[in-house]
């Protein structure tokens, strides 16, 4: 196994087609990522005490941190940390046990804690502090510590969801060619 993927306790990362990984980052446990995700420089990923869920088209940027809270008696599931399709996730963010859904922007430096539901079509604006349990819904920025929602979506933001997952995917593919 490549030395930044690594196996804990028999469960080692499942990594989809034609997805980059830069040789700086290291994922260690149960990790699933899908089709076309990129995973570049300092990322940290630990899905040793629960798993990680990285979706397809998904960008985790440098120097990211993603972490998992326990199982236990008092919150059986623990947290996992589920990350959907086509989601930008900025550099130096961390992400803990929280949930992630599709077309989402995580800006630079934020944090988002255990049992966060971030619902489809999202942006968490840079330096942002999501707490504990907190449901961020569709259609809006959120921005400060903690994150409020601040205003709607223009549709111009709307549609640069996707089209930052684009980029990613694009910018893999030249890395990828370079091996």
């Amino acid at each position: 196994m490549n030395q930044n993927l690594r196996a804990y306790k028999g469960m080692t990362p499942t990594i989809g087609k034609n997805v980059y990984i830069d040789e700086a980052a290291v994922l260690i446990g149960d990790i699933r990522i899908g089709d076309d995700a990129s995973v570049w420089p300092m990322v940290a990923a630990r899905g040793d005490v629960n798993y990680i869920s990285i979706g397809k088209r998904t960008s985790i940027q440098d120097g990211t941190v993603l972490h998992v809270t326990r199982r236990s008696e008092a919150n059986p599931e623990g947290h996992p940390l589920i990350i959907g399709d086509d989601v930008t996730v900025g550099h130096k963010a961390m992400l803990h046990g929280c949930q992630i859904g599709n077309f989402v922007l995580v800006g630079m430096g934020s944090v988002i804690l255990d049992g966060v539901v971030v619902e489809d079509n999202v942006i968490v604006g840079a330096g942002s502090v999501v707490p504990p349990g907190k449901r961020l819904e569709s259609g809006f920025l959120y921005v400060g510590n903690p994150a409020k929602q601040a205003r709607p979506l223009r549709d111009s933001e709307l549609a640069f969801l996707p089209k930052s997952s684009d980029n990613y995917v694009r910018l893999k593919n030249d890395y990828l060619a370079e091996r």
